[in-house]
């Protein structure tokens, strides 16, 4: 197994994608400590992982709290024996519809403090940890709004790309000890509307701006990529896993490029 013994925090492991990589991890091995918000869905998750022979365990935390984040990391690391790897998969609805003009400050500034905010808060605390052991990964996710103009998500793609930033400075700064920092960029996974993703809010209302139904603009997202495909949450939590695991033991500062060709490199 590829990640045996490894420690990693999965923050938003009750989420559509967090939950997917949670259970790969799990199944290849590693002791996996689930961080949301939302109880209900991340026991369900934990509860799936040990039934199946894995390991987990879920506690309720708020990425975006400091102390939390702070007091999490320490008691992970000082009875799991450190931390290995750890993968911001959180999700934050927000506004991704009215034109930059008709946007509140606050309705701008919700997605950008929240997905940089707990990227780097996430990152920092754990990155303290790692440090003792020489070694560790963390993973970041991000959409292909990093590098796409309009309309209607400026702050999603302020968000994405400052944590696309906030990546590669990391894998800068950390390489010296032993520490990778990876990002992963996936484009819309119509999985995560079955799973209860707060994407499905996001995907309806841009299908209902454009005047079609939430099918028929997953059928056009995929005919706009080269691969004439969406990623699936298998195809994401598989990258996650390749890129925590010793087989991408060279890879650091790098965006992997999930979104079947949607946007290039």
């Amino acid at each position: 197994m590829e990640l045996a013994g490894r420690n990693a925090i999965i923050y938003g492991g009750g989420g559509a994608i967090g939950s997917a990589i949670a259970r790969l991890f799990a199944r290849e091995g590693a002791n996996v400590f689930l961080a949301s918000r939302n109880r209900d869905k991340m026991e369900t998750v934990a509860t799936d992982i040990r039934q199946s022979g894995g390991t987990a365990e879920a506690f309720v935390l708020d990425a975006l709290d400091e102390a939390s984040v702070q007091e999490h990391a320490e008691r992970v690391a000082r009875e799991a024996g450190g931390i290995h790897i750890a993968v911001n998969a959180i999700g934050v609805a927000h506004n991704q519809f009215k034109p930059a003009v008709e946007l509140t400050l606050e309705e701008f500034e919700l997605p950008v403090t929240a997905y940089i905010r707990s990227s780097f808060l996430t990152s920092r605390i754990v990155a303290r940890q790692m440090k003792k052991l020489r070694s560790g990964v963390i993973v970041h996710i991000t959409t292909p709004a990093s590098r796409m103009a309009g309309p209607g998500f400026i702050g999603h793609s302020v968000a994405c790309a400052g944590v696309e930033a906030i990546s590669r400075n990391l894998a800068g700064e950390l390489a010296q000890d032993g520490i990778r920092s990876v990002c992963i960029r996936s484009h819309l996974i119509p999985e995560a509307i079955s799973a209860g993703s707060h994407s499905t809010i996001i995907f309806r209302e841009n299908a209902a701006i454009a005047g079609i139904t939430l099918e028929q603009m997953l059928v056009g997202a995929a005919e706009s990529t080269l691969l004439r495909k969406l990623p699936t949450l298998q195809e994401v939590a598989e990258t996650a896993l390749f890129l925590a695991s010793d087989r991408a033991g060279a890879i650091t500062g790098t965006v992997t490029n999930v979104s079947g060709g949607f946007v290039l490199d």
